[in-house]
Parts: structure tokens; sequence; C-alpha cells
């Protein structure tokens, strides 16, 4: 089941009754209600609705009059919209590397890659980890370039009271089904503090109102309605998401690169992303987890920037993160006992060989080890002895605890499958909390 499953199945009767009062208006209807909402979360005078943050950042690029000839500063590693949109207003996208800690485009990289056709940046704040844009900025200033905030991944966050959403020329957000605040029909918001170009983006939004070409991107109200009914929960799931990425940090630090926090964030967890020693251990892991990767390649190496026109910088520690990243799942409908269950998968999967473990019981018992028929049986000082030392330290014999082979190899297929061949049930409560380091 899915978190969106859970949700629903949770608020039910609120969703039906929302689904109701909608439908008794034109879906067309004025959604102020919710650019108001959106106003008082990132601080800004003016906020637009729209159909997807990929309309919201193009509708962005409009606004600042980018064109053909011109350029804009995007990184290497995020989602494709961060690019494409400016390839479609026929600008030139120049692709920046990133932090190899923080994932966020690098100041460094933004000097190289700076030429006078630049006209604008568009900066992710990535998996909901809002970033210190001080010294970036600084930069847009003294060079007049238009700094678009990309905040689709981390509405909720702030670093140092600062709000996601607040410091853009000009912010995007998206409600896609991924976010942490998912309409039902996905959903964008453009927000700034320039009322001409918020009376332009509710024109872009509308066929342009006949008065320049637009778009047909405006909000139905029932998405709205669905939108604003999760606004009112997301500190609440952002609390939960918060407490499941502490769990994670703290068993899983010793084994993976896990993104670091700095003092005065209040991280929304989007995402929570570890990095792996190399592609394929994390393929491996990927595949045993059945987790995804976000992202797979360096933006400008998709087949569509083989035949559009892109500048880009070196991409080494983008190829690097590309290869060994992992988003674990996340939400706020997760279990105590499903989150230990992946931090157990991932430790048992990363520092013990299945092989070798099995290899150190056959030198005890020989090759006639595994026996699910002894599932049932009770043998717990052993159990305990095996999760205890020969686990932990694989190569570990002793002679003494092991007279009774029949004990120990009772204890040795109950362990096994609970810690390598369990996918039909949720670990014991004794597996779950042994540090098996």
């Amino acid at each position: 089941m899915t978190g969106w499953d859970r949700d629903f199945r949770e608020n039910k009767v609120d969703y039906l009754q929302l689904f109701e009062k909608s439908m008794q208006k034109e879906q067309e209807a004025n959604v102020e209600f919710l650019e108001d909402k959106l106003k008082l979360l990132t601080g800004r005078k003016y906020v637009v609705a729209c159909s997807n943050g990929t309309d919201a950042l193009h509708f962005a690029l409009r606004s600042l009059g980018i064109r053909k000839g011109d350029e804009v500063l995007v990184p290497q590693f995020s989602w494709i919209s961060t690019a494409s949109c400016v390839s479609m207003v026929g600008a030139t996208p120049v692709f920046c590397e990133i932090e190899v800690l923080s994932y966020h485009m690098s100041l460094d990289s933004i000097k190289r890659m700076y030429s006078d056709k630049v006209r604008a940046i568009v900066y992710p704040h990535l998996f909901g980890n809002m970033s210190d844009t001080k010294e970036i900025l600084e930069f847009c200033k003294e060079k007049n370039i238009a700094f678009i905030e990309d905040a689709a991944q981390s509405l909720g966050a702030s670093l140092n009271g600062v709000k996601a959403g607040s410091i853009g020329d000009i912010s995007t957000l998206s409600f896609n089904a991924n976010k942490v605040v998912a309409g039902i029909a996905g959903g964008g918001a453009i927000c700034t503090d320039d009322k001409e170009k918020a009376e332009m983006f509710k024109k872009l939004r509308k066929h342009g109102e006949r008065e320049m070409l637009g778009y047909n991107s405006k909000m139905l109200l029932i998405n709205a309605e669905f939108i604003n009914f999760r606004l009112n929960k997301m500190k609440e799931w952002q609390s939960k998401r918060q407490e499941i990425a502490k769990m994670y940090d703290e068993q899983l630090q010793e084994y993976v690169t896990i993104q670091p926090t700095t003092n005065g964030l209040d991280h929304n967890y989007h995402k929570y992303v570890i990095r792996l020693q190399n592609k394929k251990v994390r393929d491996n892991l990927k595949k045993v987890l059945d987790a995804k990767v976000h992202y797979d390649l360096p933006l400008s190496e998709n087949k569509m920037y083989r035949e559009i026109e892109h500048r880009a910088d070196d991409m080494f520690i983008s190829k690097i993160v590309c290869d060994t990243i992992l988003s674990l799942p996340i939400h706020p409908w997760m279990t105590k006992q499903e989150v230990n269950k992946i931090i157990n998968t991932i430790i048992i999967t990363l520092e013990h060989k299945k092989d070798q473990f099995v290899e150190d019981m056959k030198k005890i018992l020989g090759d006639d080890l595994f026996d699910k028929n002894l599932l049932n049986e009770t043998t717990e000082p052993i159990y305990d002895y095996i999760v205890e030392k020969i686990y932990q330290t694989p190569g570990y014999l002793e002679e003494e605890p092991f007279k009774n082979k029949r004990k120990l190899k009772i204890a040795f297929n109950k362990f096994y499958e609970n810690t390598i061949w369990n996918t039909r049930k949720l670990f014991s409560h004794r597996l779950l909390y042994v540090n098996v380091m």
C-alpha cells in the first residue's frame, strides 16, 4: 500500500466531502483561497496557481523575456524540466556542476560557466534541502542575473527562518503526485513580489487572455481544494518525515553517505537520499529494496540534448552522484517496523556477504544446513549467539556452543530466514533493534 493510499483511507470522509463540495461549483471557479494560503506559507505578495511545476518555470522565463540568444544557468543534477523549460523558450541551457555533498549548484561552476549572454539562473532546492544561497544571490546581483528559485521539492522547508519559495525574483512550486503536498491532478504555482509579473502569469495560464500567446494552464477547483486540505497537514507530515529521517541518519551513517544537514535547517525530506560506494553496489541495493534513483543521468547526457543547443561544465561529480545515489522510502504513513526493516536490509546487504556467512556455517554444520522444517523449533540462547557473535563478525568460530549441532542448525535457519530471505513478514522485535555490527 502506498503512502497516498494510506492517506486516503485515513481521510476518506473528508476527501469525499471535498469532492462533493467542489463538484457543485464551476470547475474554473476562483482558486484565490489556495493562492492566499500559499502567500502565507512562502511570505510572498503574489501567488498564481497553474497546472504544474513545469508550466510555472516556463511562465517565469517568459515573464523575464528570455528567448533565443539568451543563456540560463541550470544544474547538471536535477529533474529534466529544470532545463527543458529553458529550451522551450528558445534559450540555451548552461549546465553547471554540483557540490558533492549537498547536490546543489556549485558557485565555482556558476562563475566558470557565466557569460555575458546569461540572463537567469534556475536554482532547485533538491530533495527538500533548503540551501544557503547568499553568495549565489550576491553573484546574481553583481551580474544582473535573475534568480528563479525552483522550490518544487522544498515547500515547508526553511533555513534560519528563511522560507523556501521566498528568495527568488520568481519562485516556483509543484504539487505533483510525488511531492510532500500533492494534488490529485498535479498542480503548480508561481510566487513573486512583482505585481506586473503576477498579472502576466494570470494571463499566461488562461490562453494569454488573447493579449499574448498563452496556455491552458488553469488549476481546477477540485484540485485546489485537495491541495488546500493537504497544506493544512503539511507540518504534521513534515514532522513525521523528519522522525523517519532521524532513524535513517542514526542507524545508517556508518554504512552509507547520508545527506548532511546544517544548523537552522528545517528539512521537509521530500526525498531521503543516500550514496553508495559505487554503481554496482547501488544497483544491487536498489533491486533488493525496490527503491528508486533520483536522478540517474546528468541532464546534458539525456538523449534530447544530443540535438538541442547547450553548454556544459565538467560533470565529474554529477556522474559520480548519478551512479551512486539512491532514494529510500519515506512518507508520513510509514511505521517504525517498516523503517527498521529497510535499515536492517541495507546493513545486511552492504556489510554481510551472504555467501561468506553461509560458508562459515558450513564449516560447522556441513553442506546440508538449510531446513525450513526447523523454523518452528526454539533455541533462544544459540540464536542470540548467532546474532551477537557469528553474524557480527564473519569467520568468528568457537567450539563450545556448537556441541549440539542440531540446536545450532535450528538457530541458523531461523536467523537466516528472518534476515536474508524474509520478504513475507517484518523482522522480529529482536532483530529490528539489534546492532549487527
